[in-house]
């Protein structure tokens, strides 16, 4: 038997924070949570997109975006927002060691967005901690 919060356990509390994320802002269409090195750490998508690939994806952003941040003097990255014609893909900082990555909808209302991803990531890195 044994004590303690096992890795299942974890993944299930940061599913949860992902979920209710959905739940909040409806036009949040997935989420998912990824270490800095690029491995799902946890996600709820749609089954149509591979968790190991948008975490892959993800870490590259991040590695180009802190590249242009800094060669531009803009100080730490602290977000990615992509618009594409049907939406956005935003990540921003969960933690030291992860950050936070969802899709929206092209009608969702980027300040209630952004709000919400902020306490999530705040919840994410009291989670992972």
């Amino acid at each position: 038997m044994a004590f303690g919060i096992t890795f299942e356990n974890k993944t299930n509390e940061l599913k949860t924070t992902l979920t209710d994320l959905k739940i909040k802002v409806p036009e949040i269409e997935s989420a998912a949570i990824v270490s800095i090195e690029g491995l799902p750490i946890a996600s709820v998508l749609p089954q149509e997109i591979e968790e190991a690939r948008l975490a892959a994806m993800t870490a590259a952003m991040l590695s180009l975006g802190e590249r242009v941040a800094q060669e531009m003097q803009r100080g730490e990255l602290e977000k990615i927002f992509i618009e594409g014609t049907y939406g956005y893909i935003i990540t921003t900082a969960a933690g030291q060691n992860a950050v936070l990555t969802v899709s929206a909808r092209k009608e969702a209302k980027l300040g209630l967005v952004f709000l919400d991803m902020a306490r999530a990531a705040q919840e994410v890195e009291r989670q992972l901690t």
